[in-house]
């Protein structure tokens, strides 16, 4: 697969690193410490889960973790084939921790979250159809209160503030943070490039995060061929916002 010859999953997959303040509330009120399992569980496990779930989301105002599956994308769109993570690759990134305070919203999308846990999660990785197009990647929606979603937003904004040297974690070293433009999309969005160094690779990414309502959408990218186009196309982060309605 063209994703496999270019680069490792763990960087594909930010949630796959170990592979190859308005509120002082840390988390939504009603959501548990982990947001709704959207893999495979046993299915005790799993139908408790998203049941809790999806209970917590009617009590916040939060899309629910079925209607989230139900608006992420998934098959072909956009020029690019969007495919299910299996929750133990996205567990793998959950609990990411920046050696820095100021820098955890960054680690916790470097992990495939965000820094407030989400009522429900979910995960898609992004390849494109065309082979002439080299910028692969991922995408997640965290589902929130519209409240503790836009907190995200501003906590975003201020790390990138705060960190621009970046910071490390689980044994990886995240620097040379950038922020871009804001992108003109959804409620607000922000994009931001950093430089991600596994083992002896350094590896530029870019990183495109927007809120729609409650749901942040979060979009990784990553070319090795041309370092400027690592950004995920917005024509594909139009299509995902338009399907969350």
């Amino acid at each position: 697969m063209f994703i496999g010859r270019i680069l490792p999953a763990a960087i594909v997959l930010p949630v796959l690193v170990l592979a190859s303040a308005c509120s002082s509330d840390t988390h939504d009120k009603a959501a548990e410490k982990k947001p709704a399992a959207t893999g495979k569980e046993s299915p005790s496990k799993e139908d408790s889960a998203v049941e809790k779930a999806t209970e917590n989301a009617k009590k916040i105002g939060a899309v629910p973790p079925a209607e989230l599956e139900k608006a992420a994308l998934s098959g072909k769109a956009a020029g690019y084939e969007m495919k299910k993570v299996s929750e133990a690759e996205v567990s793998a990134g959950l609990d990411m921790k920046a050696d820095k305070k100021e820098c955890q919203p960054l680690a916790s999308l470097a992990g495939g979250t965000t820094s407030i846990a989400p009522v429900s999660l979910v995960h898609r990785s992004l390849a494109p159809s065309d082979a002439k197009n080299a910028t692969v990647g991922s995408m997640w929606l965290a589902s929130h209160s519209e409240k503790n979603a836009k907190q995200v937003m501003n906590d975003l904004r201020t790390a990138l503030k705060e960190c621009p040297k970046g910071f490390k974690t689980l044994g990886l070293a995240y620097k040379s943070v950038k922020r871009l433009g804001d992108p003109d999309l959804g409620d607000e969005a922000v994009s931001y490039d950093i430089t991600t160094a596994v083992s002896d690779q350094t590896i530029p990414t870019t990183y495109t995060v927007v809120r729609h309502g409650g749901v942040i959408a979060a979009f990784y990218g990553v070319n090795m061929l041309d370092t400027k186009k690592a950004a995920v196309p917005e024509n594909l982060v139009e299509a995902q916002l338009k399907s969350l309605g």
